[in-house]
């Protein structure tokens, strides 16, 4: 079975990725088979036009989990 993976997406000098940044890697010290990475809008045309409005979004294995605001502890129930 693969590792869980967790996926932020957002862009730089967005301040509410900054705090979903924050709170989605102190979560993740409590799972720590969990795969993380973070991947600017930016850079990407296609997640550009799903997401211009939406970021942060947080992805769970290729599932959008959240939008805008993460939960800590509903990431970490999804995660558990």
């Amino acid at each position: 079975m693969s590792p869980t993976r967790v996926l932020l997406l957002g862009r730089p000098g967005c301040h509410l990725c900054d705090d979903a940044r924050a709170i989605v890697t102190e979560v993740l010290t409590e799972f720590p088979s969990v795969e993380f990475a973070e991947k600017s809008i930016l850079d990407d045309p296609a997640l550009l036009d799903a997401y211009a409005e939406e970021i942060p979004v947080v992805l769970i294995d290729d599932r959008v989990h959240t939008i805008w605001r993460v939960d800590a502890d509903r990431l970490r129930k999804a995660l558990a």
